[in-house]
């Protein structure tokens, strides 16, 4: 679209911090944890010190021999590590390809060989507990991020190398592999380029820029892996915002660490937004600085919408959700605030970006599509993956005349907002909408922290629940919430650790469909 295309040179990830440092040399970065690669430099470095670890580590890697166009697999883990290492990688023209600490060793194993030998960084933890052996053949060396293993290099042991000037790769040169969801089998391997990452920065950025003064901090807990690291972590540091990098979404020590440096600006997945609902009743009040909320991608509950915006101190807070795709980025959104968030409807998810995004609605029936016959939605924007690694008639099948299918499904207000429903895989015949009844009874039943709507064997629609502090449902407050609702199954109740997720902790909702057809009833 014609806004993401002016000036658009490519997001340039290798050399991100050195920008970032030389513009804002002090401004400092704060975990939540140590770094496996550089534990010596703690938990508050200046984005200087960043700056020259990427470059140390890139220098590392290309002792090791990995040249330009080298495909290197990131699966260790978790850490902020695996988004610098990603940098260091990008910085000596190689294409990092990141895998989540969540997948299982069977899956990483199958997607090392789509990629097709490429170079493996993982640690002694992943090679001893999750990886299998084949690993070794299916990639062209191992390199360990930590610990030791025999047949693999310990990038420890290349300290002090000769620093490498970086490469500067054609805008168009594959930057950046990330993996979809994976909720509906194997995930898919997303391609994207430097100019698509950096046709996604701009409608964020944009936004960032006006609304939000740079001394404010940038607060985030994201996926390390996830495309959404590599929009809002360049858009925080280049604008020279103080950032804060959670790797742990426990309400407990979160509130620590912002009451100790109280962010502004907090940009989170959905359910982590949901886990910290409790924050808001914290007597050291850790969200009253923070003027904006910003959450992208999965569906947000209007309940959690309240309570953040409950939990802030600011006089005109406001809780941006965008929607999106790991495939083609942000594409829409919209601002609740005090007023608005008390009764908004949470399956508006907004209006596409003007000049920069499109959004349209296909019928499936031949009528304009409705609340009670949504329709298919496809999207425009420049910030699309070229490919999918390995399976391009899988991405060819996606895309109609430039539109991107989005596999969700909705409708257009006659004002233009765009309401999503349903995934195209997740719908229930029946049911106009899983998510509005999710989000009708987490606003009915507080002690809710998940309620995903799913099928039994029988097309029948079953209610699965998780209640704070696994307590046992009360099943008359159940009864009164889903009056006026569509006839349901009873609950069946899970403890939320137990729920198959994905990297950005949504609920796998195939996958717990296979589990109670099978007979796993939960608790």
């Amino acid at each position: 679209m014609l806004l993401q295309r002016i000036g658009n040179k490519g997001i340039r990830l290798g050399t991100l911090f050195d920008r970032a440092a030389a513009r804002n040399p002090a401004s400092p970065v704060i975990l939540d944890h140590d770094l496996d690669i550089a534990p010596e430099l703690g938990r508050t470095v200046t984005l200087t010190a960043v700056a020259d670890l990427v470059d140390d580590f890139a220098s590392r890697l290309w002792a090791a021999q990995v040249r330009p166009g080298t495909r290197v697999v990131v699966y260790k883990t978790n850490g902020f590590d695996i988004s610098l290492l990603a940098c260091a990688v990008a910085r000596i023209g190689a294409v990092p390809v990141l895998l989540s600490p969540k997948l299982d060793g069977a899956t990483v194993a199958e997607l090392l060989r789509r990629v097709d030998q490429p170079y493996l960084v993982t640690d002694q933890d992943k090679l001893e507990n999750e990886l299998p052996s084949e690993v070794f053949d299916l990639s062209e060396h191992v390199l360990l991020t930590s610990g030791s293993y025999q047949g693999a290099t310990e990038l420890a042991s290349l300290a002090g190398v000769r620093r490498v000037d970086p490469l500067t790769m054609p805008p168009d040169h594959p930057t950046l592999i990330t993996h979809t969801s994976g909720t509906t089998g194997t995930p898919k391997l997303a391609v994207h380029t430097g100019r698509t990452f950096q046709a996604r920065y701009r409608p964020q950025g944009t936004v960032v820029a006006l609304g939000v003064k740079r001394s404010e901090p940038v607060a985030m807990h994201i996926s390390f892996v996830h495309s959404r690291m590599f929009t809002i972590m360049p858009i925080s540091v280049l604008q020279g915002h103080p950032l804060i990098v959670l790797r742990d979404d426990d309400p407990g020590s979160v509130g620590d660490l912002f009451t100790q440096v109280s962010p502004g600006f907090i940009e989170a997945h959905p359910n982590t937004f949901l886990h910290w609902e409790v924050l808001a009743d914290d007597p050291r009040r850790p969200l009253a600085n923070v003027k904006y909320f910003s959450s992208t991608f999965d569906a947000i509950h209007p309940r959690t919408v309240r309570r953040m915006l409950s939990a802030s101190g600011r006089r005109f807070p406001l809780f941006a959700q965008l929607y999106g795709q790991s495939e083609v980025g942000p594409i829409a959104g919209r601002a609740y605030s005090r007023k608005r968030g008390t009764a908004a409807d949470g399956r508006c998810v907004g209006s596409p970006f003007p000049g920069m995004t499109g959004v349209r609605v296909v019928s499936r029936d031949g009528k304009r599509p409705t609340k009670s016959s949504p329709g298919y939605i496809e999207v425009r924007s420049d910030g699309r993956i070229v490919t999918y690694l390995g399976e391009h008639e899988r991405w060819e099948k996606q895309v109609n005349d430039g539109w991107w299918r989005m596999g969700d499904l909705g409708y257009r207000t006659k004002w233009g907002c765009l309401h999503l429903l349903d995934r195209e895989v997740d719908e229930i015949p029946g049911i106009d909408s899983t998510l509005e009844i999710e989000d009708t009874l987490f606003t009915r039943m507080p002690e809710l922290v998940e309620v995903i709507i799913i099928p039994d064997r029988n097309g029948k629609p079953v209610p699965v629940v998780c209640t704070r502090g696994d307590k046992p449902l009360a099943l008359a407050a159940w009864t009164s919430a889903v009056t006026g609702l569509p006839a349901m199954a009873d609950p069946v109740q899970w403890r939320l650790e137990d729920l198959p997720q994905t990297a950005t902790t949504k609920i796998k909702r195939l996958e717990l469909a296979r589990l109670l057809g099978a007979g796993d009833r939960g608790q």
